[in-house]
């Protein structure tokens, strides 16, 4: 990893800038100018990445495998699934909210004050979810316990904000940018292959009525405990002087909704647009197909997830790989081209699902790949044309506005269609997704040669 670094004074046309008593404690008093390496804040981004993601498809393949039968044993199994579902777009309805809740916290305490609360918040919540009665046992008190406990989980993600994935890209080399763009990004794969290959185990290794009873709570349980992991290894790095003198330098702090909107919304819209494909196909190639599987394939649910591993191995390729081509091309050129690849790719959906096994682990192994060399680049490829005041909170709301445009009802919309009128308006939708994105970029890049 190369290891540049930056212990210079701000690139030319940004104001000195002094940090305010409140935005970084009283530990910025006695903060010195240390060299910071790119790598260095890598890996606390990484950490902090892969532990949410880890998190986040803990819930997603719960909410297919486990949450329809506990949950929603009085309807059929589609309708459960799409209850289901329902609940799972909760916490990204949530997470703009908990990102300006936090970002409050953070001015009126501190940094360190902010991530242990978000991720106390996020662990107290996944675990909880460990405790759930079922609907057999609570009625319709556990649903609503289930939904409270969603609704925490994407509040407490938004929090989670620690600024690192900025200060990396505005400290990486001129030429690495898209490489450590990407970084950050190798946390879903990662995420993904642990949640997937827990629970591949216990569908695997439990008789059905167990892995229902107890084996589903388990990986909840490792959930919170790296939470706890990731919470040390991330405050290690934003609780030292070096990284709060660089963080205030970098100007790195929250500011109100109304002088971001008001001076920054057009980004937001372009930046949250731009990386829709990415995002769509997010879902569509995890959550989405294990459902579709267990509801019209008689595959076995721990093989395919095995398939899955497989595909986010690809994924982590495919990430890498774009550090590679962005750093070559360009971070917008790379978005964009991968854009019309997904579009093309979308127009497949209906065979290869359609297809037996061999067409839906080409599905798989095809749609990881895309996903990875896309989703290596969603972030940044516009949240630079923020202003450096402007840059933590737009960049923060940006991510939260993504995930809630394009993935957080992906599974919802995606069953639902596939079920009610079939798998070619799948294809629709994945399309839109990408045309959404294409336009986005070609906006930014109008507006970037007019002003």
């Amino acid at each position: 990893m190369a290891t540049t670094t930056f212990d210079g004074p701000l690139p030319s046309g940004q104001p000195d800038y002094q940090p305010s008593p409140t935005s970084g404690g009283a530990r910025n008093i006695n903060a010195r100018d240390g060299a910071i390496h790119p790598g260095e804040i890598a890996v606390g981004v990484v950490i902090g990445r892969a532990s949410e993601y880890f998190d986040f498809f803990v819930y997603a393949i719960a909410s297919v495998l486990v949450f329809p039968s506990l949950f929603f044993p009085f309807d059929d199994r589609l309708d459960a699934t799409l209850y289901s579902f329902v609940i799972f777009s909760f916490a990204f309805i949530a997470r703009p909210f908990g990102t300006l809740l936090f970002m409050w916290v953070q001015r009126r305490y501190s940094r360190e004050g902010k991530l242990t609360g978000a991720l106390f918040l996020l662990g107290t919540a996944t675990v909880g979810m460990a405790f759930l009665p079922s609907y057999a046992e609570a009625g319709n008190t556990g649903i609503v316990l289930l939904a409270f406990f969603r609704i925490c989980q994407g509040v407490a993600q938004g929090g989670s904000w620690d600024g690192l994935p900025s200060l990396l890209a505005l400290n990486a080399p001129h030429n690495k940018r898209g490489w450590y763009a990407m970084l950050g990004q190798l946390g879903a794969p990662v995420g993904f292959i642990v949640a997937a290959g827990i629970f591949a185990y216990m569908v695997a290794n439990l008789s059905a009525l167990d892995f229902l009873d107890w084996g589903w709570r388990f990986p909840f349980f490792v959930a919170f405990a790296i939470n706890v992991v990731a919470l040390f290894a991330r405050l290690r790095l934003v609780s030292t002087p070096e990284y709060a003198h660089l963080l205030d330098e970098r100007e790195l702090e929250p500011v109100g909704l109304s002088e971001l909107s008001h001076t920054q919304g057009r980004n937001i819209i372009i930046g949250a647009l731009a990386a829709l494909a990415s995002y769509a196909l997010f879902h569509l190639v995890t959550v989405f197909p294990l459902s579709w599987v267990q509801l019209y394939s008689t595959r076995s649910l721990d093989g395919f997830l095995v398939l899955q591993m497989w595909g986010a191995a690809l994924a982590i390729v495919g990430t890498v790989a774009s550090g590679l081509i962005a750093d070559r091309f360009g971070r917008r050129t790379t978005l964009g081209t991968l854009a019309a690849l997904i579009a093309v790719f979308s127009g497949f959906v209906p065979t290869l699902m359609q297809g037996g096994e061999t067409g839906q682990n080409i599905f798989i192994l095809v749609g990881f790949t895309l996903l990875g060399l896309s989703y290596g680049q969603a972030a940044g490829a516009v949240t630079a044309n923020f202003s450096a005041r402007h840059r933590y909170t737009g960049a923060a709301l940006t991510s939260d506005l993504s995930w809630l445009v394009g993935a957080a009802f992906a599974p919802l919309v995606a069953l639902g269609l596939s079920a009610h009128f079939g798998l070619g308006y799948v294809s629709l939708y994945l399309l839109s997704g990408a045309v959404g994105s294409l336009a986005a970029l070609s906006l930014n890049r109008a507006l970037e040669i007019r002003d």
